[in-house]
């Protein structure tokens, strides 16, 4: 493996930071990159059980990656972009990643907040002043940390029913002025995808360039993300995209790209390929130390929230001894390890990403159907990289 301790001690010094750089470094487990002969028999077992469960549950198309350190390990591909069609998932067959795309979003921001542009603490008001809610007093209160903590206090989900009902942003933001948070914000979880995506505004306002120039110019160019975009339309040019699938009694039917969610950018509206989701996880691990510092990473997986009721999610509970969410990611304890964990769910699309801190091992995968298998295969595979079960013990119920 290219990332051993005098690699990185010899990274270190080429590019010499601040303490509080180094400190990152160590804090994130950098130095301690599990064995390669460990992650080739997991994701040698891995691929068994993906392409297992993908012909068991009929799935039309999915891809994935596993990545150790900087380096991919295994990428493999399952069935078609379309059912009923001959066209065959590839590696950059483009995907809709849904609420993957925070992962981003949040990224995104916090680069632009370690450069000065703004800071987590300037009031949400300052940048959308067309946000309120029915306390006035309590509209102000509400920090750009908040967006993308999900802590701002509001019933979870708030108007998404709008979004799907492919109503603009616009249209929805004068409806909050009917509801107030229900705790202060900062102090109770509650998952958004409205307010997350008013991200967009800050980021505009603060910079001068639109989010989806910054996600081109920042993440996706530098990254060699070469089929990563964002939107609807852009999705919508590829040649190369899957299809969207939705079960029905009669199994899967492909069904049309809706816009829906698209109209929240930030909160779900990233496509990307599997190839492009192994550029992601390595620069989300700290290889890219020139696009995601060690600082900001340390700052995205910082816990802003406490989500207990993920402790209770059928996959997770027997392994998590504490869940949170940081800034666009969700941040499991499972062992003397954390998972940075995010899932996706949009009308005929999932998508998750997971990486273990400790162990510099990632996973993402894509699926152009809405099964939860995909949470059984993330899940149980990080089970399997952090030693708390295996794959076949895990799966031998499915």
């Amino acid at each position: 493996m290219k990332s051993s301790i005098l690699t990185t001690i010899c990274l270190c010094w080429r590019r010499p930071g601040s303490v509080r750089w180094y400190l990152a470094l160590l804090l994130s487990g950098f130095w301690l990159p599990a064995t390669a002969g460990d992650i080739n028999a997991s994701a040698k077992e891995f691929d068994r059980y993906f392409h297992q469960l993908m012909e068991k549950q009929g799935i039309p198309g999915a891809a994935y990656v596993i990545v150790s350190g900087d380096e991919v390990v295994a990428m493999d591909t399952h069935g078609v972009r379309l059912k009923g069609k001959r066209a065959k998932v590839d590696r950059h067959t483009i995907f809709r990643l849904a609420s993957v795309s925070k992962t981003f979003a949040a990224s995104m921001a916090a680069v632009l907040e370690h450069e000065q542009k703004f800071d987590w603490g300037d009031k949400v008001v300052r940048y959308v002043p067309e946000l309120r809610f029915k306390t006035p007093s309590l509209s102000k209160q509400l920090q750009v940390q908040h967006l993308l903590s999900h802590s701002s206090g509001l019933t979870p989900n708030a108007y998404d029913n709008y979004l799907e009902d492919n109503q603009p942003l616009s249209k929805i933001l004068p409806k909050f002025a009917n509801i107030d948070p229900r705790c202060s914000p900062g102090k109770c979880y509650g998952y958004q995808n409205v307010l997350f995506s008013l991200i967009e505004d800050v980021i505009q306002k603060a910079t001068g360039v639109s989010y989806e120039r910054q996600l081109d110019n920042r993440f996706f160019t530098p990254l060699n993300m070469k089929d990563a975009s964002l939107g609807w339309e852009r999705f919508m040019a590829s040649d190369n995209r899957a299809a969207p699938h939705v079960q029905t009694g009669r199994g899967w039917r492909p069904v049309k790209v809706e816009r829906e969610y698209y109209l929240a950018g930030p909160a779900a509206g990233v496509n990307a390929s599997i190839s492009d989701m192994a550029q992601w996880l390595k620069a989300q691990m700290g290889y890219y130390p020139k696009v995601l510092s060690p600082e900001v990473i340390a700052d995205i997986t910082t816990e802003r929230v406490e989500t207990r009721r993920h402790m209770r999610h059928r996959i997770w509970r027997d392994y998590l001894s504490h869940a949170g969410y940081g800034l666009g990611w969700r941040l499991y304890t499972i062992g003397d390890d954390r998972i940075i964990y995010h899932g996706g769910w949009v009308a005929g699309f999932r998508a998750a990403v997971a990486y273990s801190e400790k162990l510099k091992i990632g996973i993402a995968i894509l699926m152009n159907a809405e099964s939860r298998v995909i949470s059984d295969l993330t899940a149980n595979f990080v089970v399997d990289i952090t030693g708390n079960g295996t794959l076949s013990t895990a799966l031998a119920g499915e």
